[in-house]
């Protein structure tokens, strides 16, 4: 049996060795050629630094059952498990793990942000008010 991570620093070393993490500009042009972005951020960080335009706004609490496209509650735009999905949050470390969890459930093209909405809006990529 393999060795199970011990502590968060571990289990997001764990999980990111399984993601193909892209930095913002990746993440627009796949946005831009049919992928979605995923905002996991809380209302008080988007009220306080904006809105990536296009993204799917998406409270981590509810990630799972809006993204499975085989659930009962999935969003619209969830159409497949080969959809290309970007999970951003804050900083990059909660998408971490957001990633991985759709992975869980066979989103196989799920992946994050590296450095989050922070990054996205460093590099000068749009962001709505």
């Amino acid at each position: 049996m393999s060795e199970q991570p011990t502590g968060i620093d571990e289990l997001l070393e764990h999980v990111r060795r399984g993601l193909d993490r892209v930095g913002p500009h990746e993440a627009y042009d796949i946005a831009r050629s049919g992928g979605l972005l995923v905002d996991i951020r809380y209302a008080a960080l988007r009220e306080r630094d904006g809105l990536v335009p296009g993204a799917l706004i998406v409270e981590r609490n509810e990630l799972e059952w809006r993204l499975d496209p085989l659930g009962s509650h999935r969003a619209p735009e969830a159409t497949d498990h080969d959809l290309r999905v970007v999970v951003l949050c804050n900083e990059g470390y909660a998408s971490s793990l957001a990633a991985a969890s759709l992975w869980q459930l066979g989103l196989r093209h799920a992946t994050d942000l590296i450095g989050g909405f922070q990054a996205w809006k460093a590099a000068g990529l749009p962001v709505a008010a």
